[in-house]
C-alpha cells in the first residue's frame, strides 16, 4: 500500500527538509567534524576463566573514562562459546546490569552464564591460554586492550579482529549505555554481501562507503541507501584465496538501531543500545553460510504450492465486481493466475477485520470466494496493526478490555493510520498473541480469506510526538491525502531515548528515530522501551499472525510481511514494498531479492511493473520477464496508477503467457526448492557465486540469477535492447525454451538476442531438471504427467547428472518426510562411451499423499499424476568424422511413477 515513505522519494525532499528542520532545537547532527573517529582507550581483561557448559567466561575493565555519548559502563562480562562445529558465540554485556537483548522467547537459543557480582575473587579454573580453539573456528584475544580475532582453523585466515593496531579509521572497543562500537579489520579483496534492507544502486556487493543504517523505517524502496523496511545486521564474506573459495558470515544479534560503516578495508558497528551478541558461521561455501545461519535463526517457511504461482494486487480495485473483471480478464487472455489480492478497499473505512457492506456485500464476497476455491484458486487481503479507535468498533473495544496495547503515560500510544486515530497492539504481550489469533479467528469467519498480508509494520504512523485526537474538526477529513497528519500532536524530546546521544542516519538524513513511528519512550509489555523492541514489532506481529492461522484449520499458512528482522523467514514471505515503475528499480530488485535469500527469507519478490505510477509497456514486458522467476511473483500497483494487470497491454499478455507460461512448468522444481529452503535454508533466487564460488568475475554480478543451483535467468534491463550480454560460468548451458540453443563456455560474456517477448533462461549442464506441462492454476499443473530434462556436458565422452524432486500435501502445516504424506526422490543419469543410464531412488513411499484428490504413488495405470511421460536427453555424440554434436533425445509415452524407483538404458549414436 502507498504510505508517508513517498515523502522521502527526490520529489518532496524538501517537504521532509523542512519536517526535519522543526526538530533542529532538540536533535543536534553527530557530524564526524566534531567527534574523534577514535573515542577512549577500550578495556582490558582483568581475568577469564572456563564454564561448566565448555565456554570461556572474563570480565572486561575501562582503560579510561570519557563522556562522549555518555558515560562508559566500566565492567563488561564477556562470554565465549564453540555453540557447535561452525558456530562461535562472542557475547559482550554489562557485568552489573541486565541489559535489553533481542527476546529468547522471539528468537530461541542458548542463554549466556548469569551475570558475575564476585568481580575480583579466585577463580577454580583460572584461563592462561589466549586462544581456545574450536573444529571450525578459532578464537583469540590480547588482554590490553582487549581485542580479539576470529580465525578459520583449516588455514589460519583471519576472518574477524577487532584490534584497531595500524588503523586511522577506528579505535578501540565502546560500550556505553546509548552507544556502542566495534569495528573489525578487512582485507581489501574481500567481497560483503548483506546488512540490510536497503536499496543498493551499485549491486549486491556492498560498496565501500555508502551508508548502511539498521533501523526498521517506513522509507519507500525508491530511497536509495536508506534504512528501510527490514533490520538484518548480517553479512557473509567471500573471498577467494589461491583460487579457493572460502565464504563465512557475521551476525550481530541486535535490535537497536545502528550505523555500519564500511570502508573496503574496515567495518565499524555504532549501535544505540544492547549488547554485543556475535555469530560467527564457518562457511566455507556461500550454500553452507545459509545453512548454518537458518540452523540458528530458524528454516525457512513451508509454503504452499499454489503460492509460487502468479499473484494479482492493486490498490484501488473498488468493488467486488472489478475483482471479479480482473480474475475472469486473466482467464480470458490466457495468463496463469492463482491468487487475487485485495489491498484495503474490501474493509469498511479502513478498519482492520472488517468487510464494506456497500462495495464488498458479504453474501456476493462469499459466492465470489465458493467460485474461485473450486477452480483452485485463493485470495488475500491486508491487515495493518494500526487499530482503530472506535468506541463502535469491536476489534478496538476487545483490545482495550484485554489491554493489549502500547502504553505510553500509562495509556495506548496514540497515533494515526489509514483508519485516522489508532492504537498499537503490543505483539510482546502474550495477551495481546491471543487476542490477536481470535481477532483472525472471527475474521476467517467472516470471509474465509487463503492467507494474510501484514504491511505498515515497521511501525508506520502518519504523525510524530504525543498525540491527542483534535476536537471540532474530523480526522481525517475524507478529503485530500490520508496520510496527511491530522491529529493535535506534540515532539517528544525530553527523555534520552527520543533524544539519544549518539543519531543514527536514519531515514538517510538523521531524522529523529521516533519521526513518523511509535515514540520511542513508549512501552511495551513487561516495561520494554519501544526504542529497542522497535525494530522487532513486525518480526513479533509475523509470530502471532502465523500461530494463528496455523491454529485456524490446521492449514500451512502464507504470510506476507513488509517489516522483517533476522527470522522472519521462519514465518513470512516478503516482498521489497514501494518500488517504482522505471527500468532502475527494476534493476535494483534483483540485488534486495537475492539479499533475502542470504537473510533467510527466501520467499520474495518485488511489485511487477513498478509500484509508483507508471510504467511503459516496454518496461511491464521487460518486468514480467524478471518477476516471472521471482520466487514470490505479484503484479501490484498504486492507487494512482494506470491499471496494469498483465493483459491491458497485448505485448505484455503474450510475454507473461511465455514466462509465466515456463514458471508453471518448473513448479516442481521450484516447489523442491521451497523444500530445500525449508530443510537446509537454501535460497530458491541465488547470485551466481552460490554454484561458481571460485569464479569470482560473478562476485559483483547483479543482472543475473540463478533459481536453484542450475537455472539462469539472464533478463533484459534497459530500455530499448533487443539483446542481452551474460555472462556464462564455465561449462555447457541449454535454454529452456528451446533445448536445441547451446552454449558452452570457458567462462566469458555471450550476446544473446531478447526480442521483446523473450526472456533468457538457461540450464547448466550435469542437472536434471523435472518440468510439468503448466496450466492456467497451479492446481490444474500439478496434474499434468512429468518431464525430466537431463543436460550432460557437451564434449564429455562420460559425464553424470543429477537431480531431485519433492511431493507433499501442502495443505498440511509441516513440510517433512517420514508422515506418509510426501514424497523425496533421487534423480541421477550417467553417460559413458554413448550409453545412456538413468534411475531414481525413491526416499520416502508416500502411500497416502494425494495432490487435488488424486493419488500419487501406487495409483493406478490411467491415472496420470505423478507418472514420467517424456524424457529429453541434452548430450552430444561423435558423427563420422568423428567431431562432437549436440544431440537432443525425446522419448515419449513413458509410464513411470515419480513414487516408484525406476531404471532404464539406451544406446545414443548418429549417423553422418
Amino acid at each position: 500500500m502507498f504510505s508517508p515513505s513517498s515523502l522521502l522519494s527526490l520529489c518532496s525532499l524538501y517537504v521532509l527538509l523542512v519536517l526535519v528542520s522543526c526538530f533542529n532545537g532538540a536533535y543536534s547532527s553527530s557530524s564526524s567534524s566534531s567527534v574523534p573517529s577514535k573515542i577512549g582507550k577500550g578495556y582490558r581483561l582483568i581475568f577469564a576463566e572456563e564454564t561448566t557448559d565448555g565456554g570461556f567466561i572474563g570480565h572486561l575493565e575501562v582503560k579510561e573514562n570519557n563522556n562522549i555519548y555518555g558515560p562508559d559502563i566500566p565492567l563488561l562480562q564477556l562470554y565465549v562459546k564453540h555453540e557447535t562445529e561452525d558456530r562461535l558465540r562472542v557475547h559482550i554485556t554489562d557485568a552489573e546490569k541486565q541489559r535489553w537483548e533481542v527476546p529468547y522467547n522471539l528468537l530461541p537459543r542458548e542463554q549466556p552464564p548469569a551475570l558475575k557480582h564476585t568481580v575480583g575473587r579466585s577463580r577454580k579454573n583460572p584461563i592462561t591460554v589466549s586462544e581456545i580453539a574450536g573444529p571450525e573456528l578459532i578464537f583469540s584475544y590480547t588482554a590490553d586492550p582487549f581485542n580479539f580475532a576470529v580465525k578459520r582453523k583449516s588455514n589460519g585466515q583471519t576472518l574477524f579482529n577487532s584490534s584497531s593496531y595500524g588503523s586511522d579509521s577506528f579505535g578501540e572497543m565502546v560500550f556505553k549505555d546509548q552507544y556502542l562500537e566495534i569495528s573489525t579489520q578487512l582485507p581489501k579483496d574481500a567481497s560483503l554481501y548483506g546488512l540490510g534492507e536497503n536499496t543498493q544502486p551499485h549491486g549486491i556487493k556492498l560498496y565501500p562507503n555508502d551508508p548502511y543504517t539498521l533501523y526498521t523505517t517506513d522509507v519507500s524502496a525508491i530511497n536509495l541507501n536508506t534504512d528501510l523496511y527490514g533490520s538484518h545486521p548480517v553479512y557473509m564474506d567471500l573471498r577467494n584465496v589461491g583460487g579457493e573459495p572460502y565464504a563465512h558470515a557475521v551476525l550481530l544479534l541486535n535490535s537497536n538501531g545502528m550505523d555500519v560503516f564500511y570502508r573496503g578495508n574496515s567495518l565499524t558497528y555504532k549501535v544505540i543500545g544492547g549488547v554485543f551478541d556475535f555469530y560467527f558461521l564457518s562457511g566455507p561455501t556461500p550454500l553452507g553460510v545459509v545453512d548454518q545461519y537458518t540452523s540458528f535463526i530458524g528454516r525457512p517457511a513451508p509454503m504452499p504450492y499454489w503460492s509460487l504461482g502468479f499473484h494479482q494486487c492493486r490498490w484501488g480495485y473498488h468493488n467486488l465486481s472489478v475483482v471479479e473483471d480482473v480474475v475472469e480478464n486473466y482467464k480470458k487472455a490466457q495468463i496463469p493466475l492463482d491468487v487475487i489480492w485485495n489491498d484495503d478497499d474490501h474493509m469498511d473505512g479502513h478498519k482492520d477485520f472488517t468487510l464494506n457492506p456497500v462495495n464488498y456485500p458479504r453474501p456476493k464476497l462469499l459466492a465470489f470466494l465458493d467460485k474461485i476455491h473450486k477452480r483452485g484458486m485463493k485470495y488475500i487481503v491486508i491487515i495493518d496493526p494500526g487499530i482503530g479507535v472506535n468506541s463502535s468498533y469491536g476489534v478496538y473495544q476487545r483490545g482495550i478490555a484485554n489491554d493489549v496495547f502500547i502504553k505510553y503515560d500509562g495509556e495506548p500510544y496514540l497515533a494515526q493510520v489509514w483508519p485516522g486515530a489508532v492504537n498499537f497492539p503490543d505483539f510482546l504481550n502474550p495477551k495481546t498473541v491471543a487476542w490477536w489469533g481470535d481477532e483472525i479467528r472471527r475474521f476467517h469467519e467472516l470471509v474465509p480469506v487463503d492467507g494474510l498480508w501484514i504491511d505498515m509494520n515497521e511501525a508506520s504512523n502518519f504523525c510524530s510526538g504525543k498525540c491527542t485526537i483534535p476536537k471540532g474538526k474530523v480526522c481525517p477529513s475524507g478529503t485530500g491525502p490520508g496520510w496527511i497528519c491530522c491529529l493535535d500532536c506534540k515532539n517528544i524530546t525530553s527523555t534520552r531515548w527520543d533524544n539519544p546521544p549518539y543519531k543514527i542516519n536514519a531515514s538517510g538524513l538523521q531524522v529523529p528515530i521516533g519521526f513518523k513511528t511509535i515514540a520511542t519512550s513508549a512501552v511495551h509489555y513487561n516495561g520494554v522501551l519501544e526504542y529497542d523492541a522497535h525494530s522487532l514489532y513486525g518480526f513479533a506481529q509475523s509470530i502471532a499472525t502465523h500461530k494463528a492461522l496455523q491454529g485456524l484449520e490446521g492449514k500451512r499458512p502464507f504470510i506476507l510481511s513488509r517489516s522483517t528482522y533476522v527470522g522472519s523467514g521462519r514465518y513470512a514471505a516478503h516482498w521489497t514494498g514501494d518500488n517504482k515503475g522505471t527500468w532502475e528499480d527494476l534493476k535494483y530488485s534483483i540485488t534486495t531479492v537475492l539479499n533475502f535469500g542470504i537473510f533467510g527469507v527466501p520467499m520474495v519478490g518485488a511489485d511487477i511493473c513498478g509500484f509508483y505510477p507508471a510504467p511503459t509497456e516496454e518496461l511491464c514486458n521487460r518486468w514480467i520477464e524478471v518477476g516471472a522467476f521471482y520466487p514470490f511473483s505479484r503484479d501490484h500497483a498504486n492507487y494512482y496508477s494506470p491499471r496494469q494487470e498483465l493483459y491491458q497491454w497485448k505485448t505484455v499478455t503474450k510475454s507473461a503467457q511465455n514466462a509465466l507460461g515456463m514458471r508453471y512448468k518448473l513448479l516442481p522444481y521450484l516447489y523442491t526448492l521451497n523444500y530445500m529452503a525449508h530443510t537446509s535454508g537454501a535460497p530458491i533466487a541465488r547470485p551466481l557465486f552460490f554454484s561458481f564460488p571460485a569464479y569470482k568475475e560473478c562476485y559483483g554480478l547483479s543482472t543475473q540469477f540463478l533459481l536453484g543451483s542450475s537455472l539462469m535467468v539472464s533478463p533484459v534491463l534497459e530500455q530499448g535492447k533487443t539483446s542481452v550480454k551474460a555472462l556464462f560460468p564455465p561449462g555447457s548451458w541449454y535454454s529452456v525454451f528451446d533445448m536445441t540453443q547451446t552454449i558452452v563456455s570457458k567462462g566469458q560474456y555471450f550476446t544473446l538476442d531478447a526480442p521483446l517477448n523473450v526472456v533468457n533462461v538457461h540450464l547448466y549442464q550435469n542437472t536434471i531438471l523435472p518440468m510439468q506441462q503448466g496450466g492456467m492454476i497451479s492446481k490444474e499443473a500439478r496434474m499434468t504427467p512429468f518431464t525430466l530434462i537431463v543436460a550432460f556436458p557437451i564434449g564429455a565422452s562420460e559425464a553424470q547428472a543429477k537431480g531431485n524432486l519433492y511431493l507433499d500435501n501442502d495443505e498440511l502445516p509441516e513440510m517433512k518426510l517420514g508422515n506418509g504424506y510426501s514424497t523425496y526422490v533421487d534423480l541421477y543419469a550417467t553417460v559413458k562411451e554413448g550409453s545412456v543410464k538413468i534411475w531414481s531412488e525413491v526416499h520416502e513411499d508416500a502411500s497416502s499423499l494425494e495432490i487435488n484428490g488424486s493419488p500419487v504413488a501406487n495409483g493406478a495405470p490411467n491415472i496420470e499424476l505423478g507418472s514420467v511421460e517424456q524424457m529429453r536427453l541434452q548430450a552430444d555424440v561423435e558423427d563420422e568424422q568423428g567431431e562432437k554434436k549436440p544431440l537432443m533425445v525425446e522419448i515419449s509415452g513413458l509410464n513411470l511413477y515419480v513414487g516408484k524407483n525406476f531404471e532404464m538404458s539406451m544406446k545414443m549414436g548418429t549417423q553422418g
